[in-house]
C-alpha cells in the first residue's frame, strides 16, 4: 500500500483534532480523525467501536470539553488521543482503529 496525503501538519491545531475524508483506490470513501500533539500525529478511522458511527456531530468536534480525550458525541465514550483506548463508556476497553501514519516534509500521510 502507498502513503496517501491527508493534510499539512500546519492545518492541525496543536493538541487538537480534525476529520478528513479520503477516496480509496476501490472507489469507497473513508473518514479519518487526525490528532496532533506537537510534531506527533495519531490517525484513527472515524468510527466508534460500540456503534460503528462517526464520533462527531459537528465537523471537527472530536475532543471533550477539556480537550483531553476524543469523545463519541452519541454516547459520550472517551478515548485517549495517543492510542485510541476507550477509558469510559459502553465500549470501555476497546480501541479506535489506528491507521499507520507519518509526517513527511510537513505533510500528514497515511498508509491506505
Amino acid at each position: 500500500m502507498n502513503m496517501r496525503r491527508l493534510c499539512s501538519l500546519n492545518e492541525l491545531r496543536d493538541r487538537g483534532a480534525r476529520g478528513f475524508e479520503l477516496s480509496l483506490p476501490d472507489g469507497t470513501k473513508a473518514s479519518f480523525i487526525v490528532v496532533r500533539d506537537g510534531d506527533a500525529v495519531y490517525v484513527y478511522h472515524n468510527r466508534c467501536p460500540h456503534t460503528g458511527i462517526n464520533l462527531e456531530w459537528q465537523p471537527d468536534q472530536f475532543l471533550d470539553p477539556d480537550g483531553a480525550f476524543l469523545q463519541c458525541a452519541t454516547h459520550g465514550a472517551l478515548f485517549r488521543p495517543e492510542d485510541g483506548y476507550c477509558v469510559r463508556g459502553p465500549c470501555a476497553g476497546d480501541r479506535l482503529q489506528a491507521v499507520p501514519a507519518a509526517v513527511i516534509d510537513g505533510e500528514v500521510a497515511i498508509r491506505a
